[in-house]
């Protein structure tokens, strides 16, 4: 049932993606000739209009298949120039229109963590958590063969901490969310100590296992408290909705910047069967809670991978809509239409690309399954 619910979470979000290129391709005027719920062979069908509705027999996402996409295969086979299509076709219209085709599906990723993060505002929840004041790991017990940079920077057992580079910390949750984003960097700590406040310049540690930051503190105990998010009334919710949106995609950038740091890639990024896993789990044990912290903790974490989903689809990349955006970027500025033997070579690359990304990814699942 796990791995059912995860499936079903992730095809949702894909097909919420493809959602955005159907409707701005056929808003622009480019023929959408089959828009799928699924994959796969088709279960059931019908043709409205120019399109050709279906319900296909793989629960993981869908597509939406635009008039003329493969139409540079036909160019580079009748060893043509340049890519000559209907102006109804995806090759065949303005650049420009690509691009906002081409961006729509990543939009509607972004779109969707609002609106999850907008509904979570309105419903608001109680959790506990810890405060700012924290220990040093090498003073523990439990930790103390672990290091502790801020213990060495000079912060002791006791300090309450206020800020990190400036940010506030309500919670310990903040402090470690914060952390986890900036391993390997010096940060400024300001703890309060004594009724007196200290900055402390702190040189974190990444753990290039998972690619997670360490201070090397943890939380008091005895500080544990419950606390109260929300909710909030119609418009402080859309308020609310976009500083989480935003926020969390700034922390998913650092995630992804993470990467290029040393860290050990098979470990740090979860491939689709641990996505999966997870989010499956993350459902099941949420309404296991109750309804109410079912939606949430289901809306939070889909909220992450859609700006995950987000990110991703928007870099420079052959095949990806990040990569159809540079190439309509380019026909733009050039005023020129790509040779199709470029463009095919060029999509060869992203193709390698992104399986030798798959690759790592499956490996780490597997790693990960297996401990």
């Amino acid at each position: 049932m796990t791995i059912v619910l995860g499936i079903l979470g992730l095809s949702f979000l894909v097909f919420f993606h493809e959602l955005g290129h159907f409707l701005v391709a056929r808003a622009v005027g480019v023929k959408v000739e089959a828009f799928s719920i699924g994959m796969g062979p088709v279960l059931l069908h019908k043709t409205i209009g120019q399109t050709d509705y279906r319900i296909s027999l793989i629960p993981l996402g869908g597509y939406c298949a635009m008039k003329g996409e493969n139409d540079y295969r036909t160019a580079l086979e009748a060893g043509l120039t340049e890519i000559h299509g209907d102006k109804d076709s995806f090759y065949g219209t303005h650049p420009f229109k690509r691009i906002l085709i081409a961006f729509a599906g990543p939009f509607f990723n972004l779109i969707f963590a609002f609106i999850a993060f907008f509904v979570i505002a309105t419903i608001g929840y109680t959790y506990k958590s810890a405060g700012t004041t924290v220990k040093m790991t090498d003073e523990t017990e439990e930790y103390a063969d672990l290091p502790s940079p801020a213990h060495d920077a000079g912060m002791k057992s006791g300090d309450k901490i206020i800020s990190m580079n400036g940010q506030p910390m309500e919670d310990f949750s903040d402090i470690a969310a914060f952390t986890a984003t900036h391993g390997g960097e010096e940060i400024s700590v300001t703890v309060e100590r004594d009724g007196k406040t200290l900055e402390i310049k702190v040189q974190t540690e990444l753990d290039k296992s998972t690619g997670i930051g360490r201070l090397g503190i943890v939380s008091d105990k005895n500080s544990v408290t419950e606390r109260h998010y929300g909710p909030y009334g119609f418009f402080p919710a859309i308020v609310e909705g976009g500083r989480q949106t935003f926020s969390m995609l700034g922390m998913t950038l650092r995630g992804i910047a993470t990467l290029f740091k040393g860290v050990d890639i098979t470990n740090a990024v979860s491939g689709p069967a641990r996505i999966t896993q997870i989010l499956g789990s993350t459902v099941q044990d949420g309404f296991k809670e109750g309804v109410k912290i079912g939606i949430i903790s289901t809306l939070q974490l889909l909220a992450m991978i859609s700006l995950s989903l987000f990110l991703t689809n928007l870099l420079p990349v052959p095949i990806l809509d990040g990569g159809l955006i540079l190439f309509a970027l380019i026909e733009l500025v050039a005023r020129k239409k790509m040779h199709p033997k470029v463009l095919y070579y060029i999509q060869f690359v992203g193709i390698a690309l992104i399986g030798g990304l798959l690759v790592l990814a499956i490996i780490g699942d597997i790693r990960y399954f297996i401990r």
